[in-house]
């Protein structure tokens, strides 16, 4: 594994991070009313960005 690949990982792991706490922060200030829709955002705003790494979804 290169420097590059270390840097990338490190900042696709950072972008989860941020995206995680911005669902949390989200779904907080709305009492969970629109939960789905939050994820649902999220997990797209993640495929666009290429930091979603989990073959589950």
């Amino acid at each position: 594994m290169g420097i590059f690949d270390k840097f990338r990982d490190q900042a696709k792991a950072k972008g989860r991070d941020i995206s995680d706490n911005l669902e949390q922060e989200a779904n907080e200030r709305t009492g969970d009313k629109y939960a789905d829709q939050i994820d649902k955002s999220q997990q797209q705003a993640e495929q666009r960005l290429g930091i979603d790494d989990d073959p589950n979804k």
